[in-house]
């Protein structure tokens, strides 16, 4: 089993930064592909990125490309989500989710283990 925390969110002015972090304990997550998905409300939750086992390959949906970094530190057991340029349309609950593959792509079948989120707004 793997246990997700996730951290760092908060109330952010629009074009402003925040560093969401994802610590997971259980048993190491250095063989295992990570996402970030989030949910705003009355939304359904949807794919935000995805990094590869060893953080060679990162992948991002459209709205974030440019603005969003995933990264990882497998001796830390940790994964992140640089968000810069914040727009009020990043408001929502994001979540970190670890996947049982290497490599993972955008669908939440994809992965096991979510996180209880961490709340991010954005405001105007």
């Amino acid at each position: 089993q793997v246990q997700l925390v996730e951290s760092g969110g908060g109330l952010v002015q629009a074009g402003g930064s925040l560093r969401l972090s994802c610590a997971a304990s259980g048993r190491t997550i250095s063989r295992n592909a990570m996402g970030w998905f989030r949910q705003a409300p009355g939304k359904e939750r949807e794919f935000v990125g995805t990094i590869t086992w060893s953080g060679v390959i990162t992948s991002y949906t459209d709205s974030v490309k440019g603005r969003f970094t995933i990264s990882r530190d497998n001796a830390k057991n940790t994964v992140f989500l640089q968000m810069n340029s914040l727009k009020p349309e990043d408001t929502a609950v994001y979540y970190c989710a670890a996947s049982t593959r290497l490599v993972a792509g955008p669908s939440r079948g994809f992965y096991d283990y979510w996180g209880q989120g961490t709340q991010v707004t954005v405001s105007s």
